[in-house]
């Protein structure tokens, strides 16, 4: 009982797993993608949120540079900063407006020798564009492959050193001020570097062990499901072959070998086709006039010609496709019982539909037989009819006497 519970849960949680191209991809980048989501919301949203308004506030009260290039510089930085916040909170465009204010940073650093040409600091306190230099490398870590990242994380703090040092002069008293300012953000942003690069491994691997946890399991799903089908397909097979090598025994007529040689066609027809994928077809649904049809076609092929009666309602159920193929199957066979030992006389097929119920009958005319007496090796009934629909959950009656024998083959639509 444990086993088969055990077996329902991975069969159902196995259904849950979409397995196209698309959703394969998806489930090798979960973990990653909301790993990429956090970083965005939380470092790039609010964390550059505060840093952003502690400079902003610095930059208002800014003397450094001059009053036109203070202003284009508030814009644009500013700016770039507010889009890339935006972008990061509502989850658009992050990669885009991230880099895009990387870049404005950087060019805003190299513009600020020009923007505060002729200003002498009076302090040693850092500028508001300082404040603004683990945001240019939180910006790359977001926008840019992990060699950019490298990159901008050295470049920006030692760029700022630079710019800082012709701000004033290279006047030996701001030396240590900028040095330590330079050491403080290489130090910092090597902190967001890593832990960008260490998140980002982590959900990786992750999403490489579930996908490949999700292929072992499919591989073991195909296994399991071909192996089901071999036991279905060799239990079909006995029953084809059986009754074909039966048939061919006591056929004794121009009419029965007819009859044998088209049983021996079809079984080693399914034989030739057991090694290929769909060995059953799809469960595409059949309305109940192509059930009609393909009961209809495939008498003929046994060398009769079946007018199949039809009673059709216009709200008659749908048949999955494995239903239908098992209700034909199992109606042809009652047609060849009818040719083989009634020799054809009186035979008909009638197909009803109504209420979310499908009836196949065959019948003939015959002496009718014992069911009872029939010795254990002949599977046209046993096997061929009531096991196979019943393997659908359908039913089988059988009426035979003295005028006679039908076939009631019946499927009932589950409610819903």
């Amino acid at each position: 009982m444990a086993a088969d519970t055990q077996t329902g849960v991975l069969d159902t949680a196995w259904g849950q797993i979409p397995h196209s191209p698309q959703t394969t991809a998806g489930i090798g980048s979960f973990t990653r993608s909301r790993v990429e989501r956090i970083i965005s919301l939380v470092a790039g949203g609010f964390g550059s949120l505060i840093l952003g308004v502690q400079a902003f506030l610095t930059a208002l009260g800014s003397t450094d540079e001059r009053p036109v290039w203070h202003e284009v510089l508030m814009i644009s930085v500013f700016g770039s900063l507010a889009v890339m916040i935006l972008a990061c909170v509502i989850g658009r465009a992050v990669r885009v407006a991230a880099g895009a204010f990387a870049l404005v940073y950087v060019l805003a650093l190299v513009a600020w020798p020009i923007a505060t040409a002729g200003i002498v600091p009076t302090t040693l306190d850092e500028p508001w564009i300082w404040y603004l230099v683990n945001l240019a490398t939180l910006a790359a870590v977001l926008a840019f492959p992990f060699p950019l990242q490298i990159g901008w994380t050295i470049l920006a703090p030692l760029l700022f050193g630079v710019v800082r040092m012709i701000q004033v002069g290279f006047n030996p008293d701001f030396l240590p001020a900028v040095g330590l300012d330079v050491s403080f953000a290489l130090i910092l942003g090597g902190v967001i570097l890593t832990l960008g690069w260490l998140f980002r491994s982590v959900a990786v691997n992750v999403d490489e062990t579930r996908a490949r946890a999700v292929s072992s399991y499919a591989q073991a799903a195909a296994a399991d499901a071909a192996e089901q089908e071999r036991v279905a397909v060799a239990a079909l097979m006995h029953d084809s072959v059986l009754a074909a090598l039966i048939a061919a025994e006591r056929a004794s007529t121009p009419r029965e070998r007819t009859l044998a040689a088209t049983m021996a066609r079809e079984a080693l027809t399914r034989l030739a086709n057991t090694e290929q994928d769909a060995h059953e077809g799809t469960d595409e649904p059949w309305d109940a006039a192509a059930l009609a049809a393909e009961i209809g076609a495939a008498a003929s092929e046994l060398g009769v010609d079946v007018d199949v009666q039809r009673e059709i309602e216009a709200s008659a159920p749908t048949i999955p496709g494995r239903v239908a193929r098992a209700l034909t199957l199992a109606a042809t066979q009652a047609v060849a019982n009818a040719l083989q030992h009634a020799g054809g006389a009186g035979l008909g097929v009638a197909v009803m539909a109504a209420g979310g119920r499908v009836r196949v009958e065959v019948h003939d005319a015959g002496e009718g037989f014992d069911l009872d007496a029939v010795p254990d090796d002949r599977l046209g009934i046993r096997a061929s009819i009531v096991a196979r629909v019943a393997a659908v959950g359908g039913h089988s009656d059988l009426e035979t006497g003295p005028h006679g024998t039908v076939v009631r083959l019946t499927w009932q639509e589950s409610p819903a």
